[in-house]
């Protein structure tokens, strides 16, 4: 091989990796991103396990740990993250003025919402779960299906409360309460013989009294939470799917997994290897 044919395979080379190399699109977030150095995130800071503040008033919970994991595939370091504190109400508002670059905030994917901001792929599935005391005297749903009326449910109030239980267990009692505290307080005093919210928090508050209290091993009322961004900035948006995809089913799994085991107590089967799971 002569020295001016190497020459000239190596610059064949040079350029065809360059060629190679993906070009972003002009203006995309991402860019903006990369150049700032921080992903700013708005999230919330009062609704464990989702957004709340540590005893050292650090920001943690299952949607900070979705920034986390996206940090860390912009920079290699989860940490590179300003956080927006933000209300519900502000959640949309805050992406579409682009004063935050995305929201992770337990936002639940609906057809109103998306035609105001463009979702990510979902990272957790919420449903309304009941919880029993573990030494109580029902053992599962289905005892408390069985014992109809004798059933009393405390829940929290809402004008679609009672339909939201009685569609689960129809002839049970429903109990009212103005507070999260108050329903579980109903269970503890026998009050209430179950109580009934959202799964990820009565996991996250059996996390915290070990053997204490069981789920009763029954959902409804599915609803998807995932990430929102702005419209109309395909790179970013495919940037972020990747990163929160490969969590779920890929390379940073662990990551994910562990975050679901802190937050709602649970191990979760590592993704099958070999077909992709997508396809199947």
């Amino acid at each position: 091989m002569t020295n001016s044919f190497l020459a000239g395979t190596m610059s064949l080379a040079v350029a065809t990796a360059l060629f190679s190399t993906p070009v972003l699109a002009d203006g995309s977030k991402l860019d903006e991103v990369l150049a700032r150095g921080h992903l700013v995130l708005g999230t919330g800071s009062t609704n464990a396990p989702w957004h709340f503040k540590s005893a050292d008033d650090k920001l943690q919970g299952f949607d900070v740990d979705m920034g986390h994991i996206i940090a860390k595939a912009l920079f290699g370091d989860p940490e590179k993250i300003e956080y927006v504190n933000q209300s519900s109400d502000a959640r949309i508002p805050n992406i579409t003025t682009g004063k935050v670059d995305i929201t992770c905030q337990f936002m639940t994917v609906t057809g109103e919402r998306a035609q105001q901001v463009a979702f990510t792929i979902p990272y957790y599935r919420e449903g309304v779960g009941l919880m029993l005391k573990a030494d109580g005297k029902y053992a599962d749903y289905a005892a408390l299906k069985a014992a109809g009326s004798s059933v009393t449910v405390s829940v929290l109030q809402n004008v679609y409360a009672e339909a939201m239980v009685h569609a689960a267990l129809p002839e049970a009692k429903v109990d009212q309460y103005e507070s999260v505290d108050l329903i579980y307080q109903a269970l503890e005093s026998g009050r209430a013989d179950t109580v009934a919210t959202d799964q990820s928090s009565l996991a996250w508050y059996m996390t915290q009294s070990p053997g204490r209290y069981k789920d009763a091993g029954y959902g409804w009322n599915p609803q998807t939470y995932a990430c929102g961004v702005k419209r109309g900035d395909q790179d970013w948006l495919n940037f972020v799917n990747t990163a929160l995809h490969e969590a779920m089913t890929g390379v940073e799994f662990d990551t994910y997994a562990k975050s679901f085991k802190t937050w709602f107590g649970k191990d979760l089967t590592p993704p099958q290897i070999g077909f992709p799971v997508e396809f199947k």
